[in-house]
């Protein structure tokens, strides 16, 4: 008995090291800085995410082996009468005779099967010793001395210490890299000197830019309102379509006031975790009221903000979540200087209880920009940029209607590349090919030449 479970033992104790192993190399490659791992092909072939996939394969293949090997080393208990039979029949291999049972292996029916444990609680039998002898049976005779240590160890905590491990590593893949158990941290938190955005470096909506301008004198001194006996506003709602600007204007309040800037996005607080998203906003305000006064900006809040009940499909993680924004919304002081600030271009699917007063006092609309917005913008994104003599940008502007920033952006940038691909020293007009594509540019060049 005791020379065939060493080979059982040892293929166990190496299917347990090729985990560990292996768990211990997929740590290592994290622990990697972010630019080695990201370059395919550098460094060795375990380091490249293009081959992960073999690393899970490898881990899942280890795990059911591992399974396998639990489930085969239970020992199966038998009768004793049963065991005789066996004994008679040739089944039984080696037997391990104690004083409380039997345990032996049983030659497997079929060729390729494999033996089977088993163990019995003998009887006084004075003829079982002969019994053995005469059927050809080894066997060892040998006191009790069950290690209920090892047992407890190779059977139950083990298994449950790699299935763990195994959790721990799939949470804090899907949590980013972060630890597993602060998943409420996702927000990105700038310092003072890190928010470099002033009102000078927005353009195009100026209407906004002067309601914004009251937020900014609460943040600067949040008593000047209470001396009147008014109350500063909780929050405000940037609405209006996409490329407009409204992340770059919740950014150059928090630069003009010169505090804290807290941002994320609305689909950051829900994961396939239930509780996560609540917990994610209670984090976000606990940080941002011991670093009062500052602004916690939560874009596209439509993704957590939606009106509940109008989905026959339960969302109740996004529900959890939108209901414990609200709660924390209602909960803080007004006067301890933290402003909430969401941007969304879909204000009609909004939770009313979200917009009432107290919670979102205003809503600011940051439309498109008109002629003069749209030549304010172009003058923004092109300083430090080298024109040609002749490029006008009120021409540009003219010829750019219904763009917002974020593309009028794209046609300066598409302008510098252009100047490069064509060597010029100097950067000239380029609408056609951002209106109208790469085919009407040369057109366009070919008709100028």
């Amino acid at each position: 008995m005791g020379d065939n479970k060493a080979p059982r033992s040892n293929r166990f104790l190496d299917n347990l090291k090729s985990v560990l192993e292996s768990l211990q190399g997929i740590g290592s490659m994290r622990k990697k800085p972010e630019i080695e791992i990201n370059k395919p092909g550098k460094g060795p072939f375990w380091q490249d995410p293009r081959y992960n996939w073999i690393a899970y394969v490898i881990l899942a293949v280890l795990l059911l082996s591992l399974m396998q090997n639990f489930q085969q080393m239970r020992e199966v208990e038998i009768p004793y009468s049963q065991f005789l039979q066996y004994v008679e029949a040739g089944r039984v291999d080696k037997v391990v005779v104690s004083d409380k049972k039997i345990t032996g292996l049983l030659k497997p029916e079929e060729p390729e099967g494999r033996p089977q444990p088993f163990f019995t609680v003998p009887l006084w039998d004075a003829n079982l010793t002969e019994l053995l002898q005469k059927h050809g049976v080894e066997f060892v005779v040998r006191p009790e001395t069950t290690n209920w240590i090892a047992y407890f160890f190779f059977s139950w905590f083990l298994p449950l210490l790699l299935l763990f491990l195994l959790w721990s590593w799939m949470a804090q893949r899907m949590a980013g890299g972060r630890n597993f158990l602060s998943l409420g941290r996702r927000a990105r938190i700038y310092a003072e000197s890190d928010v470099k955005v002033r009102f000078d470096d927005v353009a195009g909506c100026e209407e906004a830019k002067q309601e914004l301008k009251e937020v900014v004198e609460f943040l600067k001194d949040p008593k000047k309102i209470q001396r009147l006996g008014g109350r500063p506003p909780k929050g405000v709602l940037l609405v209006g379509p996409p490329g407009t600007g409204k992340t770059l204007l919740a950014r150059a309040v928090a630069g003009e006031a010169g505090v804290p800037f807290f941002s994320i996005t609305g689909s950051e607080f829900v994961e396939m975790f239930v509780g996560v998203g609540a917990a994610r906003v209670r984090d976000l305000f606990e940080q941002a009221r011991q670093k009062a006064p500052c602004i916690i900006f939560i874009d596209e809040i439509d993704a957590i903000g939606r009106a509940r009940g109008a989905s026959p499909v339960s969302h109740e993680e996004r529900e959890q979540t939108l209901n414990q924004l609200l709660a924390e919304m209602d909960g803080f002081d007004p006067t301890s200087g933290v402003v909430v600030m969401a941007a969304t271009n879909r204000p009609e699917i909004l939770d009313k209880a979200l917009l009432r007063p107290g919670r979102f006092d205003r809503q600011i609309v940051v439309d498109k920009p008109d002629l003069a917005g749209r030549e304010a913008i172009l003058r923004i994104h092109t300083r430090g940029k080298k024109l040609c003599p002749d490029v006008d940008l009120h021409v540009i502007a003219l010829r750019t209607p219904g763009f917002v920033g974020a593309e009028l952006e794209n046609v300066c940038n598409e302008a510098a590349i252009i100047a490069v691909r064509q060597g010029r020293d100097c950067i000239a007009d380029v609408i056609p090919r951002v209106c109208l594509g790469s085919g009407a540019l040369w057109a366009w060049a070919g008709s100028a030449i």
